[in-house]
C-alpha cells in the first residue's frame, strides 16, 4: 500500500510539473511553485543567518550592499524585495536564493579586488535565482529520489521537509554537509546571465575574465569552494571572452547614467 501510494503521489507530482525553457532555452522540469521556492529560498536563508558569524564590519557590508542595489536596480522583477547579508568567514564564496536572498563571504573580498570582480560572482549567483535553477535542482532531486522519499514532496505550515537537502539543491550543500551541485550546464548558464546583469548594472564585464582568473589561482590546484563544481578555467574564461561584444554594448549604456561608484570606505 506504501508502495502504491508513493506511486500516485509521484504521479501527481509530475502531472502538475512545468515544462519550462531557460534563459538560453535550454529545458527544464519544474515540479515546485514560485511560492514554494520562496518559501524553501526563506527557511535556508534563515538557517544560513543562524549557523553563520554575520560580519560587524559596516564599510565591508556597505560595500557589498551598493553593488547588490546597483543588479538588483536592472532585474526584470522590481516588485522582489531582496536582503544581503554579508558572512564573516575565509571562504571564498557567494550564494543567492529564491525570494531575494543574496549572501556573500568576506574571503571572497580577498579575491575579487574591485566593485567589477564582486559583481561579476554576484551577478553570477542571482542568475541561478532568475534562470530557476534551484527549482530545476530540487525537481531533480525530488524525481531521482537522492535520499529523499517522493512523500516527503508536500510543503505544509510546518515547514519545508527535508530541509537540508532542499538547502542543498539550491546550492548551499558545501554548508549543510550534502554535495547536490548545481550542474556544468547550469553554471555556464549563469555565467552568461550574470554577465549580462553586471553589464546592464554598470560594472565592467572585462573583470570577469581577470575575476575568475584570480579564482583559478586561489587556494593551490582545487582553486576556491565556488569553483568546485563549475567549468573549467579555461573554458569559463573563453566563454566570457566570446561573449563580451554582446555585452559591451549594454556596459556602455549603463555608463552613460548617474551610477554610485561602490568602495570600501577607509576609516579614518
Amino acid at each position: 500500500m506504501k508502495a502504491v501510494a508513493l506511486t500516485l503521489l509521484a504521479a501527481t507530482l509530475l502531472s502538475g510539473c512545468v515544462n519550462n525553457q531557460s534563459p538560453t532555452g535550454r529545458g527544464q522540469t519544474l515540479l515546485f511553485s514560485d511560492a514554494q521556492m520562496q518559501q524553501m529560498g526563506a527557511q535556508s536563508f534563515e538557517t544560513m543567518k543562524q549557523s553563520e558569524k554575520i560580519s560587524q564590519n559596516k564599510a565591508q557590508t556597505d560595500y557589498v550592499n551598493c553593488i547588490a542595489e546597483r543588479i538588483v536596480a536592472v532585474l526584470p522583477d522590481q516588485s522582489q524585495q531582496w536582503n544581503v547579508v554579508l558572512f564573516e568567514s575565509d571562504q571564498i564564496n557567494a550564494f543567492a536564493l529564491p525570494g531575494g536572498h543574496i549572501g556573500v563571504y568576506t574571503g571572497l573580498l580577498n579575491v575579487a579586488a574591485d566593485q567589477d570582480q564582486l559583481a561579476t560572482v554576484m551577478g553570477h549567483e542571482v542568475a541561478h535565482v532568475l534562470a530557476q535553477h534551484g527549482n530545476e535542482q530540487v525537481s531533480r532531486a525530488q524525481l531521482t529520489g537522492l535520499g529523499m522519499q517522493v512523500a516527503d514532496a508536500a510543503i505544509g505550515a510546518s515547514g519545508v521537509a527535508n530541509k537540508d537537502l532542499y538547502m542543498a539543491a539550491l546550492g548551499l550543500g558545501a554548508n549543510v554537509g550534502i554535495i547536490l551541485p548545481f550542474g556544468r550546464s547550469q553554471e555556464s548558464e549563469a555565467d552568461i546571465v550574470g554577465l549580462e546583469l553586471m553589464a546592464k548594472a554598470g560594472f565592467n564585464p572585462e573583470k570577469s575574465i581577470t575575476l575568475w582568473q584570480n579564482m583559478a589561482k586561489a587556494g593551490g590546484d582545487q582553486g576556491p569552494e565556488l569553483l568546485s563544481t563549475h567549468p573549467s578555467h579555461s573554458h569559463r574564461i573563453e566563454d566570457l571572452q566570446a561573449a563580451q561584444n554582446q555585452v559591451m554594448p549594454l556596459y556602455t549604456q549603463a555608463r552613460k547614467q548617474s551610477l554610485t561608484e561602490c568602495k570600501i570606505a577607509q576609516v579614518k
